[in-house]
């Protein structure tokens, strides 16, 4: 098969244990695992066959991670209904919760980019971590079956899941407790803008009415909105302790 043979090549061993060893499992077949970790931009670059990307990989750890985290809360949440549990599956497997997750292994250690993607910022972008989180996981199954895919997904994905919930919602949750209080109007405030263009950061305040109650930074200004609301969220928390406005 075009390219099978060079793409063994790509992840030397002494780094496939390293990864191995994070993860907490070890391949039979490791061209799954380097498999995982080839994105489009590397294996065009290299003249290799187009399945040796991991897109096809992704779909497939995509449909698993659907599955494994449906069973996961199907069980853990008994008294929670259908719209309810489709909305927190949707959270905990959002794009930018995977790259989360993706970090935390760190993951981008072991993309293969092509020279652009890798110059403009391509292994901190959300987009290509939460995808190689995917396609890691198809690659674990494929592998080792369902229950190392599972064990992979529980320990990496799901583990630690109130905080999860608390910091990716977090603009609705901040939104929802100012209004329940009637607190204010909510507004957002760029701080500051630095760093290339390939890897600029955002910093932005969170103000409810002209106080700053919280103060967050991110690659995007989404992402800087999201820390300054849990910042806020935790202020909001603090106040409610000491006898605040916030119940």
């Amino acid at each position: 098969m075009k390219g099978d043979k060079s793409l063994s090549l790509f992840i030397k061993p002494e780094k496939a244990e390293k990864i191995e060893q994070t993860i907490g499992y070890a391949f039979k077949n490791r061209k799954f695992l380097t498999n995982a970790f080839s994105h489009s931009s590397f294996v065009n670059e290299k003249h290799l066959s187009k399945s040796d990307c991991n897109e096809r990989m992704e779909f497939l750890g995509d449909a698993v991670l659907e599955l494994v985290t449906s069973e996961f809360l199907f069980n853990g949440h008994k008294d929670m209904q259908e719209g309810e549990l489709t909305k927190l599956r949707a959270r905990l497997v959002c794009e930018p919760a995977l790259a989360y997750s993706a970090r935390e292994i760190g993951l981008s250690d072991y993309l293969l980019l092509g020279h652009g993607e890798a110059i403009t910022g391509g292994r901190n972008r959300d987009s290509i971590l939460s995808d190689a989180m995917e396609a890691l996981i198809g690659a674990i199954y494929l592998d080792g079956g369902l229950t190392n895919a599972k064990e992979f997904i529980e320990k990496h994905v799901l583990n630690d899941i109130e905080h999860k919930k608390l910091f990716f919602d977090s603009k609705t949750i901040f939104q929802e407790m100012v209004q329940s209080d009637n607190m204010g109007t909510i507004s957002y405030k760029l701080l500051a803008e630095y760093g290339p263009d390939h890897d600029k950061k955002f910093k932005e305040a969170v103000y409810i009415g002209e106080k700053e109650y919280g103060v967050g930074e991110g690659h995007t200004k989404k992402a800087a909105e999201q820390v300054a609301a849990y910042n806020g969220i935790l202020k909001l928390k603090a106040e409610s302790a000491e006898g605040g406005l916030c119940t």
